[in-house]
């Protein structure tokens, strides 16, 4: 997910940086268009846009600007040619587009280069693996412009104090999505008790607080239950919810992760959670409050294809047996699975974002394998009053489905 991360947010600071540069050079109202280049001939670029194939007209009048990704401003363009432009690289054309959207002349061409930006991907990962932490929001201070993150693990909770800079960037994830490519600009008002948060920032010396330099937020949930029906036309399956005891349909995507939960990890982690007695989640220690940039979700069709890049986050299944070394389970590993794989009467668990409707909700990640993290919440319920409803005071804590720290 980092180079995603990255990657988008290049994409959404090159299109403001069309917007402004059409501004400044030309007063003819015009559409800057952002895109990957798809194909190259001396008079026309193909460009591979989120609305279709645009053809842009090359002529001898045609500008090219060439902008480094590690600053995307105009005032970092450089003079560029044609044929510094390949496949695959990143570029805004601006120009008029027709009618039809199809094609447009291109006054001017602003590129960021393939390779530039694998190079910077891999720059911005090592640097999120180093100087990112994730935590939950536990206090949003907004006249000290301060936010408190809570980390759990073996030792108890840790409480992180992050101080923005005032340049930091904010970024909030788009309901039912953990992409980065549909996050939306956020800011600190926005930022609310529960959230899970990524921070990108120089710690103190003890890791007590960070100097963020960007942050990530989003609102998920994690529910379980057991499968009441399977409709595979709709691709949607209805629970009991193991907490409310009542029906939830959940909407199966094409960018929906299923997986299956390991069972002799799943009951080893499950008996360490019992005997740590600790809610919040289960997480190995933390140590500094390092933790890995979140993987890359597949795309398109992710509960059926392999994980791309060897099926590994950046470190890979660490020294833990499946738990990332900087914290927070590794599923990139756990089978794939289908919806076809479900089966009537099998519990389940599901991630997804908080909405309105706590009787639908759309799946971002579903494990199978997860009945003892249901089973240990129920238990928790009762022995806390709850009458086995863990929707009463017990949490349900099942890794890889604690939003996306633990992705």
């Amino acid at each position: 997910m980092q180079k995603n991360l990255f990657l988008s947010t290049f994409i959404l600071l090159f299109g403001l940086l069309a917007s402004g540069a059409f501004a400044q050079t030309t007063a003819v109202k015009a559409t800057p268009v952002s895109g990957e280049v798809g194909s190259i001939a001396a008079d026309k670029l193909v460009l591979k846009t989120a609305a279709g194939d645009v053809e842009a007209a090359l002529s001898d009048k045609t500008q090219y600007f060439r902008v480094p990704p590690e600053n995307p401003s105009i005032k970092a363009a450089v003079a560029s040619s044609l044929a510094e432009i390949g496949v695959g690289d990143k570029v805004v054309v601006m120009g008029i587009l027709s009618d039809d959207k199809k094609s447009m002349p291109a006054k001017s061409v602003y590129l960021m280069s393939k390779a530039a930006i694998n190079e910077r991907q891999q720059k911005s990962t090592a640097d999120w693996r180093t100087r990112g932490t994730v935590g939950k929001v536990s206090k949003v201070d907004l006249m000290a412009k301060t936010i408190t993150v809570s980390q759990r693990g073996f030792m108890g909770e840790r409480l992180i104090t992050v101080k923005p800079k005032a340049d930091a960037e904010y970024f909030r994830y788009a309901p039912d999505s953990i992409e980065f490519a549909k996050a939306q600009k956020s800011r600190l008002a926005e930022i609310v008790l529960g959230d899970e948060i990524r921070i990108l920032g120089n710690r103190n010396a003890d890791g007590s607080e960070i100097e963020a330099e960007q942050i990530v937020t989003g609102s998920f949930q994690t529910s379980g239950g057991t499968i009441k029906s399977i409709d595979l036309a709709k691709n949607e399956v209805v629970i009991t919810d193991s907490g409310t005891k009542k029906d939830v349909t959940i909407a199966i995507s094409e960018i929906s992760i299923l997986k299956q939960f390991p069972q002799e990890m799943a009951n080893r982690i499950a008996t360490m959670q019992s005997g740590g007695g600790q809610g919040g989640g289960f997480r190995p220690p933390q140590g500094n409050g390092a933790s890995n940039p979140p993987a890359n979700p597949p795309t398109g069709g992710g509960q059926t294809n392999p994980p791309t890049g060897g099926g590994q986050a950046p470190n890979g299944m660490g020294g833990g047996g499946g738990f990332r070394n900087g914290g927070g389970i590794d599923d990139s590993r756990f089978q794939n699975i289908k919806i076809t794989d479900l089966k009537v009467g099998e519990m389940i668990g599901v991630l997804s974002t908080k909405n309105t409707d706590p009787a639908r909700i759309k799946a971002i990640k579903l494990f199978t394998g997860v009945e003892p993290f249901i089973k240990l919440s129920q238990m928790a319920a009762m022995r806390q009053g709850g009458g086995g409803n863990s929707g009463g005071g017990a949490s349900l804590n099942i890794p890889g489905l604690d939003g996306f720290g633990g992705n």
